[in-house]
């Protein structure tokens, strides 16, 4: 096991910088340079990276089990692994028939999951991957802390990073292509707080394949490494790595995501509200969402606040928060209200930042060991006030545990289909038949036109009605019965129809 800095009590030791060393050079330490040998992590992290591991798989597996996931997004990521797996770039016919997803979003690091998916075809694939990927991003930060603050700093870094509200909130919800870039984050912020600086910059150079908004944060890493190289060779490698990432994320918004889109264009330009000018108001309207627009309404400093809270705002006294700052910036730009707010997985590439942020602000400030314990018992105290708000904490109730009947009689109707068939479905139930059907959407504009066959929950919540509302459903139901459609099964608010001719 690596001892902590001061010997086997596991007190943590004060940052070297309090005895007058350079910050820099406190948090590079000894075996920073470029030949020196890391240590492999103790046990001990192992232990809590598996730990992560089964509680993040265990919640993903669970509500998928309730029927709680989504057509989108995880049936959407499953069909473009399946692809993959059989050979061919993505499509997702809950996009569309056919449609590319390479023309929806560039993330073609996910065909790293098509050899898995080839023996395991199931959308558990996806959300066992994803809470590996999440749960390993622990492991550089909890490194560091261990290098710089001993053992009881690590570990208490490692849980409430791993436990934190972002991570929980995605891992919730379906399965995301970010769930790459969390650790590719994790280990660039740990080297490049240690002065590692091209192992920083190499690790965060991966993320240009995970998806098209991931150019701007590479960016920002390239120049902090920059920045942090002095003069010479070394900066201006810096600087040519920061406008190869945002030359390669314009290449891909003007060049291949038009080339694969139907539509011959990016397909979220009307989302930032100006661009294109005769779309959303022009120059006029950007600026004004880029100023005030930017803290309003106040859902978005709320989100802020919560981004910086589980750090007790000491991450704002740390450079490294300046990598948050694009995608905070492109969420607060969006026309989009579910960008806004603290749901889905829209923050889950910014608790690495956050709490490498944190670490660092630390070893900065030179927090003397009661301070030390009052922060991490802080940050503790915020992380386990959150837990029963977000995802995670439906672990910790009784009724997260009881399966609903119904559930069994969706499979037995599901059943039913056969392997291969065209299908539209309602939204929970699109991704319990992606991965042995082709199927869309029911009611979705988009979805393929006279499918073999209609299935549909017409008993689910209100709340979860989408995207029809429990009378249009019933119209939609009531108009492809009078087009051929005859009616197979009716059980417990499940309807299964087929096409007679």
């Amino acid at each position: 096991m690596h001892a902590p800095p001061t010997g086997t009590t596991g007190t943590p030791a004060l940052p070297p910088q309090q005895s007058g060393t350079p910050p820099r050079a406190a948090a590079q330490g000894p075996a920073a340079g470029p030949s020196a040998r890391r240590p492999a992590p103790p046990w001990w992290m192992w232990s809590v990276v598996c730990g992560l591991f089964l509680v993040h798989a265990t919640l993903s597996l669970r509500l998928h089990e309730q029927l709680l996931s989504n057509s989108f997004d995880l049936a959407i990521f499953e069909q473009g692994v399946r692809s993959y797996a059989h050979g061919h770039l993505p499509v997702s016919e809950v996009k569309g028939p056919g449609f590319p997803l390479l023309g929806d979003h560039f993330s073609p690091v996910l065909a790293l999951l098509a050899p898995f998916y080839r023996l395991w075809p199931s959308p558990r694939t996806l959300l066992v991957a994803q809470a590996a990927l999440v749960a390993v991003s622990a492991l550089p930060l909890m490194r560091w802390a261990h290098k710089a603050l001993g053992t009881a700093a690590a570990l208490v870094f490692g849980l409430c990073y791993g436990l934190s509200w972002g991570i929980a909130s995605a891992v919730g919800f379906d399965f995301h292509e970010w769930a790459f870039a969390v650790p590719l984050l994790a280990c660039s912020l740990c080297a490049l707080g240690q002065g590692r600086l091209r192992a920083a910059v190499l690790w965060a150079l991966p993320m240009l394949l995970v998806k098209e908004d991931m150019g701007l944060t590479v960016a920002v890493i390239a120049l902090l490494a920059a920045r942090s190289a002095g003069p010479g060779r070394r900066r201006w490698l810096g600087i040519a790595a920061a406008a190869g990432s945002v030359g390669c994320m314009l290449l891909t918004l003007l060049v291949v995501l038009p080339a694969f889109n139907p539509a011959g264009s990016y397909a979220y330009t009307a989302d930032l509200g100006g661009f294109p000018p005769g779309a959303g108001g022009g120059i006029g309207r950007l600026l004004e969402k880029a100023t005030v627009g930017l803290v309003t309404p106040e859902t978005k400093v709320a989100t802020l606040v919560m981004l910086l809270a589980p750090t007790l705002f000491l991450a704002l006294r740390s450079p490294l928060v300046l990598v948050a700052v694009p995608t905070v910036l492109w969420r607060g730009l969006s026309e989009d209200s579910s960008h806004w707010g603290t749901g889905f997985h829209y923050s889950l590439t910014l608790m690495p930042i956050v709490f490498a942020a944190f670490l660092d602000a630390l070893l900065r400030r030179g927090t003397t060991p009661a301070g030390l314990r009052r922060y991490l018992a802080g940050a503790a105290g915020v992380c386990l006030m959150l837990l029963p708000v977000y995802s995670l904490g439906q672990l910790l109730r009784p009724a997260f545990w009881k399966t609903d009947p119904r559930v069994a009689v969706a499979h037995r109707v599901l059943d039913r289909i056969p392997d291969g068939a065209t299908v539209q479905a309602s939204n929970h139930l699109v991704p319990q038949l992606a991965d042995r059907t082709s199927v869309s959407l029911f009611g979705w504009g988009d979805s393929r036109p006279d499918p073999q066959w209609v299935v549909v929950d017409t008993a689910v919540s209100p709340q979860l009605h989408w995207p029809l509302d429990p009378m249009q459903e019933l119209v939609a139901l009531s108009d492809l019965r009078a087009s051929g459609y005859r009616t197979v099964a009716e059980e417990n608010g499940f309807v299964l129809l087929t096409r007679t001719r």
